[in-house]
């Protein structure tokens, strides 16, 4: 080719700057723009502009370097001249530029500050007969089929590539649109002759349309063979093999760099660390979309985004943190000094576990807004999930990503949406999980709500320990018999009885009144309530322990006041205890009120339910029969063995209560509580099931005006019971006078607000028969015994039995406790 070159050479010499290429090449004729960036080319740029902007293009044979040196530049290039100049912005150069025609480089003459060379042009031999002609439409047609072919070349050019008769011109436009390496470019560079060139360029076309013609061959075998997943696998395949030949990062490599910078930000332990930089490692080893890649994925995804050392700072201003606790709360003082103590202790040391409190109570007393206020309280992020109806065990320990669709529990889905370690993490209605065959999520919160393990809780889904130690755990429930022994031994148990109605009427003033003004949008200065109506809607519309429905119904007024501003009413409207029929009509319950009257074979007892206390009239009654025991009133199984255990000790102590020794054989007895439908149960009316036997036995009345709960043994001891507050307060609501407890509930009085103590007469007793010394008045002139007492009957009371008896163990009770 040299030679061919040399012996076409002209005699004319010039000197011109020279500017390398990398990885491209400019044929004569042909317009194209190049950036420019490197110092050296800036400069022999701005040297052409000052002489006639014409300037030496030769390629470097060594791409990758930056510096080419004198040997690492091809001799054969083209002279170009500068059409446009543009100053790009970080000092770049935008060039577009026009080859003339072939020069060879005689000589180096300067290399800095840029290259200037000493050159001669090439001139290209004129050429023309048949054999020419023939070559050029050979060529014209192999490029026309080539363009078919790759469809990486513009249709349009075909028409201009027609129109040229020059066979020079000719080869250097179609080399110029050939999608072949630097290296076969420049050999049709090097060749000066345009019968060679296109002899060369014949060939060169004849190579690559049938490597074309092999891949479209492959591309429809492959299409007919592979799957869709194979199809998008060798697609990825083709462009990482692109992107590599230009120089780019593929996909794969980008994303592990990704995961590489999240991993280093995440700041994993050790141990989680290793397992993420193992996944990685086989993250990259996988085809892109292998089933596998996405679970690793997903995988890498969860566990750089967890908050490994992520914490909030606590507010541990005290004062600050009561004033929080108290604009959101009214009362619940219990839950309250036990945060203060908290953030006490935390002031003092700087490493303490994160407290695990269970706050029990009744519906709508506040304990999820309180956990929320708590949060509020300590500057945490608060985070919860209810655990109501949870039968899985992987709900809590995620599934093994051996599944398909495996994610991790609620637990660490709950620490990755709060951002922190320490946040406040609420479980909400922890009595009302379930299990099945899928295990026992109980058992799986043994870990996560133990202090001592759940620094190191580990997930299935992670596989990795992860910290929990640092978090304030909180769970609700509304009783605690249906929690696991276990689980309810790990949890610090709090208490939140039912409202007082004296505090609903503060709770409505201070919280539930102005929110449900503002939600209404009404304003303060258009409706105004009195404090008469606000107890009237607690007392006559609403049965609960807490305030839900107490704020149902003040929303009630207040969407009513607003439909009359709307019609033309004048404001302020005024709600008064006159006016709330008038807006949520008829009263919907009537107060469970004592009949006062002292009554035979009727004892009122106290009952604590699942939305707070409440009376409970319990009736016995005696009649000719064989000796049977009736009890009816759909009662559990402990409270029938309390109306059998109460015959029991009423049988043992017949001779001192004067009752006839064989009662029992002549008549039937009949215990029956009314309101049948509700389910009742607990072993806490066994004081009042006797005293009402009794006194259907002897025809001495209960006191009207007196209650009582506690359980009983066959020897007459009286039992402590749970529920004290509630039961209390229901005797309050309910007209009573004097309430009589269990010597050893005396503690629980504490509870109970100093308002309601003065009103109540309370009594502690520790045996029966001072509970019937108390309830039982003497008999009613005139009315005869129910059972005949017989000759031989003592009337003497028999006196206390010894103390020490063991303490049978005190049972929650639903219904009747």
């Amino acid at each position: 080719m040299t030679d061919i070159m040399i012996e076409a050479s002209g005699v004319a010499e010039d000197i011109y700057p020279l500017l390398p290429l990398r990885g491209m090449l400019v044929f004569p004729f042909m317009i194209t723009p190049l950036d420019v960036g490197r110092e050296r080319s800036i400069r022999a740029l701005e040297e052409a502009m000052t002489q006639d902007r014409q300037l030496v293009l030769a390629v470097q044979k060594s791409p990758e370097v930056s510096q080419p040196e004198v040997d690492e530049i091809y001799e054969i290039g083209i002279l170009a001249e500068i059409k446009q100049l543009l100053k790009m912005p970080e000092g770049q150069i935008r060039v577009l530029i026009e080859g003339l025609h072939r020069v060879k480089i005689d000589e180096f003459l300067e290399t800095e500050p840029c290259f200037r060379v000493q050159v001669s042009e090439i001139v290209e031999p004129e050429e023309f007969g048949p054999e020419i002609e023939a070559l050029m439409r050979t060529l014209q047609d192999q490029f026309a089929e080539y363009v078919k072919l790759s469809r990486k070349v513009p249709s349009e050019v075909i028409v201009a590539i027609n129109s040229i008769e020059e066979p020079g011109r000719l080869t250097d436009t179609i080399a110029a649109q050939l999608m072949v390496s630097v290296e076969d470019k420049q050999n049709l560079l090097e060749i000066a002759s345009p019968r060679h060139r296109l002899e060369q360029l014949v060939l060169l076309l004849s190579k690559e349309m049938e490597i074309l013609r092999l891949e479209k061959k492959i591309h429809v075998r492959v299409r007919k063979q592979l799957e869709k997943n194979q199809k998008e696998y060798y697609l990825r395949e083709q462009m990482r093999a692109i992107q590599k030949e230009l120089g780019e990062k593929d996909a794969v490599a980008s994303e592990v760099e990704e995961f590489q910078r999240k991993i280093e930000k995440a700041k994993l332990p050790k141990q989680a660390r290793e397992q993420a930089l193992h996944e990685l490692e086989r993250l990259e080893k996988m085809p892109p979309m292998a089933a596998e890649a996405v679970v690793v994925r997903t995988y890498l995804d969860w566990l750089t985004s967890l908050p490994w050392s992520k914490q909030t700072r606590d507010r541990l201003d005290i004062a600050a943190a009561k004033q929080v606790l108290d604009d959101d709360h009214y009362g619940l003082n219990k839950v309250k000094e036990r945060i203060l103590e908290f953030l006490a202790v935390r002031h003092l040391t700087k490493k303490m576990k994160g407290p695990i409190l269970c706050l029990v109570g009744p519906p709508g007393v506040g304990k999820t807004s309180l956990a929320r206020s708590i949060a509020r309280a300590l500057d945490r992020k608060f985070v919860r999930f209810s655990l109501g109806g949870v039968r899985d065990e992987a709900e809590i320990r995620g599934h093994r990503r051996t599944y398909i669709g495996a994610m991790p529990g609620k637990v660490i889905q709950a620490m990755k949406q709060a951002g922190s370690k320490n946040p406040v993490m609420l479980l909400d209605e922890i009595d009302k999980m379930t299990m099945d065959f899928r295990g026992d999520p109980a058992s799986a919160l043994l870990e996560v709500l133990d202090p001592e393990q759940n620094s190191g809780f580990s997930d299935h889904y992670l596989e990795v320990p992860f910290d929990l130690s640092n978090v304030f755990f909180i769970t609700t429930a509304n009783v605690m018999h249906n929690i696991p022994r276990p689980l309810l031994d790990r949890m610090e148990v709090i208490q939140i009885p039912g409202y007082t109605e004296e505090e609903k009427l503060e709770i409505a003033k201070r919280h539930l009144w102005g929110k449900q003004v503002a939600a209404n949008g009404l304003k303060e200065d258009q409706i105004l309530v009195s404090d008469n109506a606000i107890q009237k809607v607690i007392s006559d519309y609403t049965r609960e322990s807490g305030v839900r429905n107490l704020e149902r119904e003040l929303g009630s007024i207040c969407r009513k006041v607003a439909k009359e501003l709307v019609q033309g009413v004048e404001p302020p409207v005024r709600v008064n205890v006159n006016s709330v029929e008038t807006y949520l009509g008829p009263p919907r319950y009537l107060r469970t009120l004592s009949e006062g009257e002292s009554k035979v074979g009727v004892a009122t007892g106290l009952a604590y339910t699942q939305v707070g206390g409440d009376i409970l009239a319990i009736e016995a009654s005696v009649m000719p029969g064989k000796g049977k025991l009736i009890i009816t009133g759909q009662l559990g199984d402990v409270m029938r063995e309390s109306a059998q255990a109460s015959l029991s000790y009423v049988r043992s102590r017949a001779a001192e209560l004067g009752i006839p020794i064989d009662f029992y054989e002549k008549h039937d007895i009949h215990i029956h509580v009314p309101e049948g439908a509700i389910p009742k149960d607990g072993p806490s009316a066994g004081i009042t099931i006797t005293t009402a036997l009794v006194s259907a036995l002897t025809g001495r009345p209960v006191r009207g005006d007196l209650a009582m709960t506690g359980e009983i043994t066959l020897r007459g001891r009286v039992l402590p019971i749970g529920g004290v507050k509630e039961k209390v307060l229901a005797a309050h609501r309910a007209g009573i006078k004097r309430v009589l407890l269990p010597m050893e509930n005396r503690k629980d009085l504490d509870e109970i607000p100093a308002n309601i103590q003065k009103k109540l007469e309370l009594e502690s007793v520790e045996h029966m028969d001072v509970v019937l010394e108390k309830a039982l008045l003497a008999p009613i002139p005139g009315m005869a015994m129910a059972v005949d007492s017989g000759d031989d009957a003592s009337r003497e009371p028999m006196p206390f039995l010894p103390t020490g008896f063991e303490q049978e163990s005190q049972q929650p009770w639903i219904g009747n406790s």
